[in-house]
């Protein structure tokens, strides 16, 4: 943009002073990046969402800006925007301090709160706010979100919260440390009475709040490079004189840690927490949702292409072989092609996040289901990373979370199993991995909605018991399930491991021999078919089952499930 201006010139030649119109640019802000230096324009920057276009690096917002960033236009209505602090216990400089950061800031305290639409969906809301007294939290803040859990639990809204901060308010001593216990008493409340709850991690979130209700969140969001602790880098250095790694602390840290569902851009929130708000509410989310899978028919040769058989096997043994080739359909395979969407939630909020097992909510003809699967992986990196589908503690324990929210919020569950079994390795008895399968039993066996579980290909042992206490049980054609493998079982009965195709015969492994056994409850044949057809029948048959399960109260589904596993096995009196 150009701007006219008159300027005084001289005519060398001629000498006298005389005036022309000059052209001089418009007059420019410029901001410097403080992650990749570079200088970005304030307009373009404010335009990309505050985030820089060349790095990526994101700025720290207002709580009000993060709000109109958030809400749909004209939506947002603000609750308790009256409410102020006071300096009830005369502490040296708070109130003029709390004066001096109102007037500068132009609130009254560190969190806007109310109700809006995000993505048309109706939630309550509260967006923390950095440039007051570093989000810290004191009486007003306590009082303010915990009103919006009290509110959103009479009137059955979800609630969607943006936490930064830099922890308790010192200048309000223990009151300030109480807020800490009185929100998570109003989340509890929330959740009780079946309210979804989403919080969105922001730089920074330290202390008190991520001790408290930013860390309750059924589901928990980051973004990039947020830090997020409860005691900070400054802190913790200082006690142990010793600097830090890059990246402890940040996003990407809790995520591969297991304490956050998902790394989320900011330009991509809004959408992201709209698709999750709509599944909540029992459909699937309007067109362009962020995770929608768009499908164009038979794909190549990686997704699409004709399961490579030379001839129909022939014994048990090759069946089993069968199941362990590269080539054959992955559970995320089935997901991206027999699923119209898929959100991954991550972590299993104790210790880590197991590529094994991937989980998350998806949908099919506008229905949510929640999927847990186990993922092998396609090429040999993959497989590494995934750990050949043989599960850690933690894959267990991120499946028993996410299915306890799918029961809180009554989406089926379906699992798809693959894997030789659980890993076997010291971290992992370390961390209990015979707890977590136990665990993964026991809550299966009670679990308030509908769980099929597929096998789609080897079904071993009590790895993949833990995700197939279901009311259906179903088997791809080429599958196979058993106690343990052929090869193993060979070695401790006969030491003999040349003996795997008689054992394998004896174990009753096929789908068909544990059809007739009553273990499984049908059989999906896959013989010929490509992994787009393999991937639509696996789907199809889980929802046909759903169809009929969730006709059932939840004391018939529960009791009727553990009848079905009451009455395995066979026995004689003497």
């Amino acid at each position: 943009m150009l701007m006219n201006r008159k300027a005084k010139t001289v005519n060398v030649l001629e000498g006298p002073i005389t005036e022309s119109c000059a052209e001089f640019p418009a007059r420019h802000v410029f901001v410097k990046c403080p992650e990749c230096r570079r200088v970005i324009d304030e307009a373009r920057l404010h335009d990309n969402l505050e985030v820089c276009p060349r790095c990526g690096k994101h700025f720290r917002v207002s709580g009000r800006a993060r709000m109109r960033m958030t809400v749909d236009a004209g939506t947002f209505e603000e609750w308790d925007a009256n409410l102020a602090s006071e300096d009830f216990l005369s502490f040296p400089g708070y109130a003029d301090k709390l004066k001096s950061v109102s007037e500068r800031s132009g609130e009254r305290d560190a969190v806007v709160c109310g109700r809006g639409k995000i993505c048309g969906c109706d939630t309550a809301l509260f967006f923390m706010d950095a440039n007051f007294m570093m989000g810290s939290m004191g009486s007003v803040v306590g009082e303010k979100i915990c009103r919006v859990f009290e509110r959103a639990a009479e009137l059955g809204l979800p609630v969607v919260g943006f936490t930064v901060s830099g922890g308790a308010r010192m200048q309000e001593g223990v009151t300030s440390l109480m807020q800490m216990a009185k929100i998570s008493a109003a989340v509890r409340r929330h959740s009780e009475a079946g309210g979804l709850y989403i919080t969105v991690l922001t730089d920074p979130t330290t202390g008190g709040v991520t001790a408290s209700f930013a860390m309750e969140g059924d589901i928990i969001l980051a973004e990039p490079d947020a830090l997020t602790a409860f005691a900070g880098p400054r802190v913790i250095e200082q006690n142990m004189h010793k600097r830090l790694p890059k990246g402890f602390q940040r996003s990407e840290f809790l995520l591969e840690h297991g304490f956050c569902d998902a790394v989320v851009p900011r330009g991509e929130i809004a959408l992201t927490v709209g698709e999750l708000l709509a599944l909540h509410e029992g459909h699937a989310p309007g067109l362009g949702a962020p995770h929608e899978i768009v499908h164009t028919g038979r794909r190549g040769k990686k997704l699409g292409h004709l399961f490579k058989r030379s001839a129909a096997p022939k014994s048990a043994l090759e069946i089993v072989k069968q199941t362990r080739l590269a080539n054959r359909a992955t559970a995320g395979e089935m997901i991206s092609l027999g699923l119209d969407g898929f959100v991954e939630l991550h972590g299993d909020r104790y210790f880590g996040d197991d590529a094994a097992v991937v989980g998350g909510i998806g949908w099919k003809d506008g229905r949510p289901v929640t999927v847990i699967a186990i993922e092998r992986g396609t090429t040999t990196k993959e497989r590494m990373r995934r750990n050949f589908g043989m599960a850690h503690p933690e894959g267990y324990r991120k499946a028993r979370r996410l299915m306890r929210q799918a029961e809180k919020f009554g989406r089926p569950v379906l699992c798809l199993v693959d894997t030789s079994g659980a890993f076997c390795g010291i971290g992992a008895e370390e961390r209990g991995q015979g707890e977590a399968i136990a665990q993964n039993l026991m809550e299966m066996s009670g679990l308030k909605t509908p769980i099929v579980s597929v096998v789609t290909g080897e079904g071993g042992s009590g790895g993949a018991l833990a995700l197939s206490v279901a009311d259906r049980i179903l088997m791809l054609s080429s599958s196979a399930y058993s106690v343990v493998s052929p090869e193993a079982c060979a070695s401790i009965l006969w030491k003999d491991t040349e003996r795997a195709d008689e054992a394998a015969e004896a174990l009753k492994l096929t789908a068909p021999d544990l059809l007739a056994l009553g273990i499984i409850d049908g059989i999906v044949d896959d013989r010929g078919l490509s992994h787009e057809e393999i991937a639509g029948a696996v789907i199809s048959s889980a929802f046909d089952a759903f169809d009929t399960l969730e006709q059932l109260d939840d004391a018939t589904l529960t009791n009727l499930r553990y009848e079905k596993y009451r009455a395995t096995g066979q026995y004689r009196t003497m």
